[in-house]
């Protein structure tokens, strides 16, 4: 089984990759690649991405990868996060960019005015731990207890308008959609790479996933 890992620019890419192969079955070859033909020709994707959602869509359009990406959103098991999951969206209000239009829905940044049952302010970025609520029953949830705690670093947040497509959610100022799953697609706000045992799993069950 060959998992390509999505190299456009956006950084990041090495620990994920350290994740897949220590949880990968033998004989998984795990790269990282901004080649489209390798995308192309690999049994599974990861679509990765940190940074600024109108620089990620702007790299990967300029590096000749859309297209490939298009095509596997289509056909392969397909895992993306963070800012990957966010440019699956519609639009999003960071930059007013326009997404890759898979999921419907908008991107919208966190209130500046949040805060805490107690008073006390929330902070933006959401930067840290927190609970991630399952809300589907998915095979890639396999072994992961509910409300486990993810990795989060983000500012803005997917807002779906077909609520079938929600797998988890998490309390930042509210409940706010962070796992997003169809088809062959699961999409994640947080980083699995950096959520400990619980992150390692979901690149397992990714790794073992026959949608």
């Amino acid at each position: 089984m060959k998992l390509a890992i999505i190299d456009y620019g956006s950084g990041n890419l090495r620990s994920v990759q350290k994740a897949c192969e220590k949880t990968s079955p033998p004989g998984t070859e795990v790269v990282i690649t901004p080649d489209p033909d390798v995308v192309r020709k690999a049994d599974k994707v990861i679509f990765p991405g940190q940074g600024a959602m109108p620089d990620c869509m702007a790299n990967l359009r300029s590096s000749g990868l859309e297209e490939a990406v298009r095509e596997a959103l289509v056909k392969k098991p397909f895992f993306a996060i963070c800012i990957g999951e966010q440019m699956l969206f519609d639009h999003s209000d960071e930059g007013d960019v326009t997404g890759l239009g898979i999921f419907p829905g908008n991107v919208v940044r966190f209130a500046n005015d949040m805060t805490y049952p107690d008073g006390t302010k929330l902070k933006v970025p959401q930067m840290g731990w927190n609970r991630v609520k399952q809300t589907q029953n998915h095979p890639m949830w396999n072994g992961i207890p509910d409300n486990s705690w993810f990795y989060f670093v983000h500012s803005y947040y997917a807002v779906p308008k077909d609520d079938s497509v929600i797998a988890g959610v998490t309390d930042y100022g509210g409940v706010i959609t962070v796992v997003c799953a169809k088809d062959n697609i699961f999409a994640t706000q947080y980083h699995p790479e950096k959520s400990s045992a619980a992150g390692l799993k979901l690149y397992e069950n990714f790794l073992a996933w026959s949608p």
